[in-house]
């Protein structure tokens, strides 16, 4: 792996970060006038034509992409996201996007928490002690005992776990499936399952609003193909520390359209779970060194 090439996957991670926390920015505005559950199934009825759109150009076309030996795995992988996503975007308008995003970015440690249970990896002491400090980040952030603990604030420690599961079941997946069979298996179920839930809920949207629909689209599916291009030039280990740069993209939204105010203890605590992130991915990073011949 060439220097240009990480530079290349680093400023494409950067650029990621940057219109998903865009996306995130738009999903706070429509899920505050609408329901949640219409405004995710609208987004994924998009991804999904856009993941068949970029299956069906590639050799084998749309039956290679759906090929797998473990669909029930694949279908877990996209029922998981699609209900992370609603549960994110509900946190969005009930905490912000700054508490929401605070809380959110845990969701490394609890892969490296897991990634033994599930995954059969072995998680040393460093690692333990660097997911234990992450873990107090947490409370920092969530401030148990200060006054009286919202139950809301467990809203996007939830999204964290389910999306660190999601994580977990991809690297499942991927000892016997491409990433182009996972990613066609993540739309299509998604907007099946959105399709079922989401539909109940439709309301009708002003023309102004659906064209912040469209940008939600657009946002997403050019996030999703910046994010696979970045991978494709770039090692995941080089890269991933960057995605934390979507807090500070998201803060920036939060704070400048949405009027949000960053707190000493969220800060505090934001702090110290990038710390112990990019410590777990730092030693993950070793592990795979070590491994290569």
């Amino acid at each position: 792996m060439t220097e240009t090439n990480t530079r290349l996957g680093i400023s494409l991670m950067l650029a990621t970060t940057f219109v998903f926390a865009t996306q995130d920015g738009i999903s706070r505005h429509l899920a505050s006038e609408y329901n949640v559950l219409m405004v995710v199934m609208i987004r994924y009825w998009f991804f999904a034509a856009f993941v068949m759109a970029v299956a069906a150009r590639k050799s084998g076309g749309l039956r290679k992409a759906a090929a797998t030996s473990q669909p029930v795995l694949q279908t877990v992988r996209g029922l998981l996201l699609a209900s992370e996503v609603c549960v994110m975007v509900l946190s969005f308008t009930l905490l912000g996007l700054i508490e929401s995003y605070a809380v959110f970015i845990s969701y490394p440690l609890m892969i490296a928490a897991l990634s033994g249970l599930v995954l059969g990896e072995r998680v040393g002491w460093r690692r333990w002690v660097a997911i234990a400090v992450g873990f107090v980040g947490i409370l920092i952030v969530l401030r148990p005992g200060y006054h009286v603990f919202s139950p809301i604030a467990l809203v996007p420690l939830l999204s964290a776990l389910m999306f660190a599961l999601y994580g977990l079941l991809t690297r499942y997946a991927a000892r016997k499936d491409t990433t182009a069979t996972s990613f066609f298996w993540t739309g299509t179920v998604g907007a099946a399952f959105m399709t079922l839930v989401g539909i109940w809920f439709w309301e009708p949207m002003t023309p102004a609003d659906w064209g912040w629909m469209a940008a939600l689209c657009v946002t997403g599916a050019l996030g999703h193909w910046l994010l696979i291009r970045c991978y494709e030039v770039a090692e995941a280990s080089a890269v991933q520390p960057f995605a934390y740069f979507q807090l500070v993209f998201g803060a920036m939204f939060g704070i400048f359209i949405f009027g949000e105010t960053i707190e000493t203890n969220v800060a505090i605590g934001t702090a110290v779970v990038i710390g112990a992130g990019l410590f777990t991915l730092w030693r993950e990073r070793l592990a795979l060194r070590r491994q290569r011949p």
